[in-house]
């Protein structure tokens, strides 16, 4: 932008801010008499930054004009976002003043608020008393088997009210719960209950076959794991099943063995629980490899509910309605930080719906929502119907939200505010979109950038490594760059960063001498871009990982289990785009000069080995397959062809997920994926 272009651009924003800066104006008169000391600090501190900011940037011969611009754009946004963040760090100072644990804080709200409903599902009603009555039964059972704080039991469920419950309930011991995906088969996850010091097993009746698949490999590995069978439904009686079929009775009836016990509170064990205590593990989807255990600490748990909640302004008599996952942070932490933490009641559906959605959301009244990005696409692909606005919902928050659909979403489905969020599940550097900005997941403030220590670094693309300066340092990038967000590591909560059960993946996930000497920060491993006001957005994944159905897809571990499973050497994993679909589909080259694969056969052992967001939605055999020793030159070629077969002249097969087979990949298919006919 030129010198003239922006003085005129200048002018020309002036009748809107003149708006803009009135009802800002009218907004600090308003807030006046309800600020307390510590908003009233922030005020002064703010000024006084952005004054010596302004004096500095205009004396050492920088653009004044442009500075005082983005001041004058960024000045409502960021002062808003400032009282919020400080009112973020005053609760949690008082968590941390308080040693508040996770169930010491749902012990108070249950007293205060007994006959609330805590949980809406199908047309169950839980309330706070009675959740508080399950959990104290599951925690006073597992303590009479001997389990201890510092325990670790894996949790392998759909979702429902008693997930959240069996895991508060063992939280109350400080044993950890491992979240378990519920998608997971075989090897996966074998891994993820021995990736970590794993001693019981809690599963649902429903999931049985898949724990009866893995347990003689799993006695090898762990004979000394304990298993109990949750039954969802009262006719199941897998003892009998088992019995019948000459099988010993492995598990124990969960049901039955609660039923036994009392529903008081063992205090003594929930005294010990500490802020800092470590609450659960979220796997992450395996970017380097097979899923990796995060520490979800209570400290964190309660940081990253509390962040969104006062972001956003998530209000006390909001309805939360979530159908993501209770095993990922999104469904898991920040959603049920809100009924567990603060209070509020959550309608859970046990998996997404795009024809129920906005019904159930006008059944239980919800005034929020949760959201993925293929969400937002298959609720806008529904024909249109009344419900799309007969709805109470006023606020969706989630991630991946794309721009091209942004306006079209919340314009048909009357929604007032979009709170696009970004972080993963082990980082520090968490950003929300707090001012409707479309398509931005956050910003970083360009007024005082020092106030929230997270930065775009500039990465070699081939290697993935940070670019440095002559001083060793990392480069930050410049407004219309894209680069690596990373967060710079501290003691505090809003900046710790706990790691993975794994030391060596958490050595892997720090980098050193960031923003001066001797630091360090968490480096997420995406790809964001910033513009001049500082409006961050997501572009991609770094290295050999893309993601699809919200989840993150290692390509290194998929070519591994593909080759194993066909006895081949050669293959390779990479992500292509799909028009209309958020993220990269899955898409394997193998090396089948002869002819032999059998796709549909690959495609049952796949079934067994990997999670079904993880099979590739394309497979293209080849003949010749050159590589590298990184596989990355020719991953770009491959990618750059796509699964066109006017390009592609080798056998392509597409993934017909609703009759689960892979079928010959030919023009009139290809034009209907293209133009969305298909639901991929």
């Amino acid at each position: 932008m030129s010198q003239q272009e922006l003085k005129s651009s200048l002018y020309n924003s002036m009748t809107c801010l003149s708006k803009r800066n009135k009802h800002l104006f009218h907004w600090l008169i308003g807030s006046l008499s309800m600020m307390t000391l510590y908003q009233w600090s922030a005020s002064i501190i703010l000024s006084i930054i952005v004054a010596t900011l302004y004096l500095i940037y205009s004396f050492t011969g920088g653009s004044w004009y442009l500075y005082g611009y983005v001041v004058l754009m960024t000045i409502y946004r960021d002062a808003i976002s400032l009282l919020r963040f400080l009112r973020i760090n005053f609760y949690l100072f008082r968590m941390r003043r308080g040693n508040r644990s996770v169930p010491k804080i749902f012990q108070s709200i249950c007293s205060s608020q007994p006959n609330k409903t805590l949980f809406h599902y199908q047309d169950e009603q839980w309330t706070f008393k009675q959740v508080d009555e399950f959990s104290n039964k599951i925690v006073n059972y597992f303590l009479a088997q001997g389990f201890q704080k510092g325990d670790e039991i894996a949790l392998f469920m759909e979702n429902r009210p008693e997930y959240v419950a069996i895991w508060l309930g063992l939280a109350k011991a400080g044993i950890v719960s491992a979240l378990i995906n519920n998608n997971q088969r075989m090897n996966p996850l074998i891994h993820s209950l021995v990736v970590i010091k794993c001693k019981a097993l809690i599963f649902s009746s429903e999931l049985f076959q898949a724990v009866d698949e893995i347990r003689e490999d799993l006695k090898s590995k762990n004979d000394h794991m304990k298993f109990y069978c949750f039954n969802v439904n009262s006719n199941d009686d897998h003892d009998h099943h088992m019995m019948r079929q000459g099988k010993e009775v492995f598990c124990k009836n969960l049901n039955i063995e609660m039923d036994k016990m009392s529903s008081e509170a063992p205090q003594k064990s929930i005294d010990s629980v500490s802020f800092n205590d470590r609450l659960l593990y979220i796997y992450t989807s395996g970017t380097e490899g097979l899923p990796k255990a995060a520490i979800i600490k209570n400290s964190r748990f309660i940081y990253m509910g509390a962040a969104t909640r006062f972001m956003i302004n998530i209000k006390s008599d909001d309805i939360l309605y979530t159908c993501l996952p209770l095993y990922h942070l999104a469904g898991g932490t920040i959603g049920a930080c809100q009924g567990v933490v603060f209070g509020n009641t959550i309608a859970i559906r046990g998996k997404f719906s795009a024809s129920n959605f906005w019904k159930d959301c006008i059944k239980y009244r919800c005034t929020v929502a949760q959201y993925i990005g293929e969400i937002c696409r298959y609720l806008l692909s529904q024909p249109e119907s009344p419900c799309d606005r007969q709805h109470t919902v006023r606020l969706m928050f989630g991630n991946g939200l794309r721009q091209k659909i942004w306006k079209d979403f919340v314009n048909r489905f009357n929604i007032k505010q979009i709170g696009e969020l970004y972080g993963s599940t082990e980082g520090n550097a968490n950003m929300i979109n707090v001012d409707n900005k479309e398509g931005a997941c956050g910003f970083i403030s360009q007024i005082a950038p020092i106030i929230y220590p997270a930065r775009l670094i500039r990465i070699d693309e081939d290697t993935g490594k940070p670019i440095r300066d002559k001083n060793g340092l990392c480069v930050c990038v410049k407004p219309g760059e894209t680069g690596e967000f990373v967060g710079k590591i501290t003691a505090d909560p809003t900046r710790a960063f706990d790691g993975y059960a794994n030391k060596e993946a958490t050595k892997k996930k720090i980098i050193y001498d960031v923003f001066r000497k001797g630091d360090c920060a968490f480096a997420s491993g995406d790809l964001l871009t910033m513009d001049l006001f500082g409006y961050i957005y997501f572009k991609d994944r770094c290295g050999d990982t893309f993601r699809w159905k919200g989840e993150n897809i290692s390509t290194t571990e998929l070519e591994a289990v593909i080759s194993d499973t066909i006895q081949l050497a050669d293959c390779i994993v990479y992500g292509v785009e799909v028009p209309g679909c958020e993220g990269k589909a899955g898409m394997a080259a193998i090396l089948d000069n002869d002819r032999t694969v059998d796709v549909n056969d690959l495609l049952k052992k796949l079934r067994q080995k990997v999670p079904i967001f993880s099979i590739p939605v394309f497979i293209r055999l080849v003949d010749q397959l050159e590589l590298t020793s990184t596989h990355k030159l020719h991953k770009v070629t491959y990618r750059k062809q796509g699964f066109d077969p006017q390009l592609v002249k080798d056998p392509l097969y597409f993934f017909d997920s609703k009759n689960f087979t892979y079928i010959p990949l030919d023009q009139q298919l290809y034009n209907q994926i293209i133009e969305n006919k298909i639901r991929i």
